[in-house]
């Protein structure tokens, strides 16, 4: 007799506001036999207000090899399972990885559901490059690995995109500062939530700023591709003085910090920029 097998289907959930959930998601929600979570008392939250009454198991970092297992004989078993996480898509720095691994060797179906993403939703509000982009996920908890982490990919010219907790947020942008140098970076924090923040600047900038304010929230950190003189020369080429103090601006610097910038890149006195400033 052949073999019966579910399906584990991959669902994000929203990374902050209820509203941003698919409706393919709901409906998957509503249909599998049992759903494995992150966090059961966060994920029953966004089933109530849903009204979705499905049966919950954790399925986390700590218990994911165990856990793991029994999921996978469930599935044999011919159960539909769900799978999610706190926020966002399962399996990006968390350990759905490892059930998606188990699913694969196991000839077990996979679906995975597009929606809410961090890193993107990050990406896309940063006004840094998006053409070309890393995500390194977590930098090490440790002080040398996490430098020396910092130390292989200081010379990528893409856009560097890390999550960060508040409370390791002042030791990884004082060792950025160290490593990276001075360049420019988006802070995004609580994205879709109600004191969601994006704040623009230099590392420095960004730095001095939660050390008046003690750091809250889960953070995106996004950092701008590394260029060398000869690469930044020829972007700077390209456009005019006006318009490199506008680009500025409109990355959220004040008028006369983007007078500074430009002055910096472009390696000619603050004075000369500020006449093009004057109407802006």
């Amino acid at each position: 007799m052949k073999e019966i097998k579910g399906k584990l289907y991959i669902c994000p959930t929203p990374i902050g506001n209820l509203e941003d959930i698919t409706i393919r998601t709901l409906n998957i929600l509503k249909k599998v036999d049992l759903i494995a979570a992150e966090d059961t008392r966060h994920t029953i939250k966004l089933l109530n207000h849903y009204d979705i009454k499905k049966p919950l198991v954790s399925y986390h970092e700590h218990n994911k090899d165990k856990r793991g297992q029994e999921l996978i004989e469930k599935l044999k078993e011919g159960q539909n399972i769900a799978l999610v996480s706190d926020a966002g898509m399962p399996g990006i720095s968390d350990p759905g990885e490892d059930l998606v691994k188990l699913c694969i060797e196991n000839n077990i179906s996979l679906e995975v559901l597009p929606g809410a993403s961090a890193i993107i939703t990050a990406l896309v509000i940063s006004g840094l490059s998006t053409k070309k982009f890393a995500f390194e996920g977590f930098l090490d908890r440790n002080k040398k690995k996490r430098r020396e982490r910092l130390k292989e990919i200081k010379k990528d010219d893409r856009t560097l995109v890390f999550y960060e907790s508040p409370h390791r947020l002042l030791d990884c942008l004082n060792d950025m500062m160290d490593i990276l140098d001075d360049r420019q970076i988006v802070i995004a924090r609580e994205l879709t939530k109600k004191y969601e923040e994006v704040l623009r600047g230099s590392i420095s900038d960004i730095l001095n700023h939660f050390k008046a304010k003690q750091p809250k929230g889960e953070f995106v950190i996004l950092v701008e591709g590394n260029y060398d003189e000869k690469g930044r020369s020829d972007i700077w080429e390209k456009i005019s003085i006006k318009e490199h103090i506008i680009l500025y601006i409109n990355k959220g610097m004040k008028k006369k910090e983007a007078i500074k910038k430009v002055a910096e890149d472009r390696k000619i006195p603050k004075r000369e920029v500020y006449k093009y400033s004057v109407d802006i």
